[in-house]
């Protein structure tokens, strides 16, 4: 609740800083008011598709630039060499997932892995190099990308430096949160088994980045605020998101460099995934599985992965591994139905029978594809029922 009223607290007060801007010297320069809140919107905007985003933003200054002396000023993503080429790989990503739809699952898992693989490497580019240009919207002599504060009346005081050591922080922050909400919709689409699941997760991307795009374009105001209500949203779901990205990073790492051929398992512990909440412990923590001095089974993470270091108990329960296409899973076996309790990362693969010795479990069977309803719910964190195996 206290990080809930900060944050609330920050926008306020950021909302009426950038409304005195807006109205401090209308006779002067009326638009830099405007000119914060339309880069408040396209810093979002480009945390929710990086590639798509320092394209498109990059195509407009270089189509505004009139001169080849004002082209020459441009930033580096600006530059046809750059935003050509991108345009070109978010085409053939849009027709990836068009004709994906009529792809078997195994064969679109692949092209999945590229195009999250290729949403990381944009996210880190963009976050380096693109943000801290956008967020530097004043500058000194009003030459350059950013504005003038002579402009606004303070000729004489030069406080461009305050302002860019203010508002890149912040505006990185902001980008970082946005684009783990939104990388968690490429992992969601990397982990479903069913195309048309893929198809709904992207259009919902697309959706919000054009509502960004678009609220922007009919009022520089109306896309400030709704950029804000989005960095809100991904705030409160920080966390979630945080656990999904690293999910999706280790399941990515462990299939584009085929560990599963140099891995053994640890004698005594190994890393994986809960796949379910426990004990308030939430959905995708990672942490060591081990038997402690009673037997039990024992989950041992660190909040954030950095943090004090923490225990949970599984359930008293028979434990058995199942066999997927991609990955495997540990679950509780009840009779005929099971429960979902630890996600394996794809490392494990052919490693399904170590792991029975190791932690003494029933045995491994087969796994087929779970309903989607139920797909989703555990995806997302929801409490599942048990299912028949």
């Amino acid at each position: 609740m206290k990080k809930l009223l900060s944050l609330l607290l920050l926008l306020a007060l950021a909302g009426n800083s950038f409304n005195a801007f807006a109205e401090s010297k209308p006779d002067t320069k009326p638009m830099v008011g405007a000119d914060i809140a339309q880069t408040a919107s396209m810093i979002t905007g480009v945390a929710v598709s990086p590639l798509i985003g320092v394209s498109a933003v990059g195509a407009y200054k270089w189509w505004k630039a009139k001169t080849p002396e004002e082209k020459a000023r441009l930033p580096w993503f600006s530059n046809p060499l750059f935003w050509i080429p991108c345009f070109l790989l978010a085409a053939a990503c849009l027709v990836k997932d068009t004709a994906g739809t009529a792809l078997p699952t195994v064969a679109k898992k692949p092209l999945d892995v590229a195009e999250a693989i290729e949403h990381k490497i944009s996210g880190l580019v963009a976050a380096g190099a693109f943000v801290p240009i956008a967020a530097a919207i004043f500058s000194s002599s009003g030459n350059g990308d950013g504005t003038s504060l002579g402009a606004l009346g303070y000729a004489g005081i030069d406080l461009s430096w305050f302002y860019n050591a203010l508002m890149i922080p912040i505006s990185l922050a902001a980008f970082v949160i946005v684009f783990l909400a939104s990388n968690a919709i490429n992992i969601l689409i990397l982990l479903s088994p069913f195309t048309m699941v893929d198809a709904a997760l992207k259009a919902f991307r697309g959706a919000v980045l054009a509502s960004i795009v678009g609220t922007s374009w009919a009022n520089p105001w109306m896309g400030f605020v709704w950029a804000l209500i989005i960095i809100l949203i991904s705030w409160l779901i920080a966390g979630w998101s945080f656990r999904l990205w690293h999910f999706g990073t280790v399941f990515i790492w462990d299939i584009i460099t085929v560990r599963r051929h140099r891995f053994k398992p640890h004698p005594t512990e190994n890393k994986m995934f809960l796949s379910r909440k426990i004990e308030k412990v939430p959905t995708r923590t990672y942490g060591r599985l081990s038997r402690d001095a009673q037997g039990s089974l024992t989950l041992k993470y660190r909040p954030w992965l950095v943090l004090a270091e923490r225990s949970v108990t599984l359930p008293a329960a028979k434990y058995a591994i199942g066999k997927a296409v991609f990955y495997s899973d540990i679950h509780q076996v009840e009779g005929e139905k099971t429960r979902g309790a630890l996600l394996l990362p794809p490392r494990y693969r052919g490693h399904e029978e170590e792991l029975v010795k190791i932690y003494s479990f029933e045995g491994v069977h087969p796994a087929g594809l779970r309903a989607a309803w139920q797909w989703i719910k555990s995806m997302f964190g929801a409490e599942t029922k048990l299912a028949a195996a």
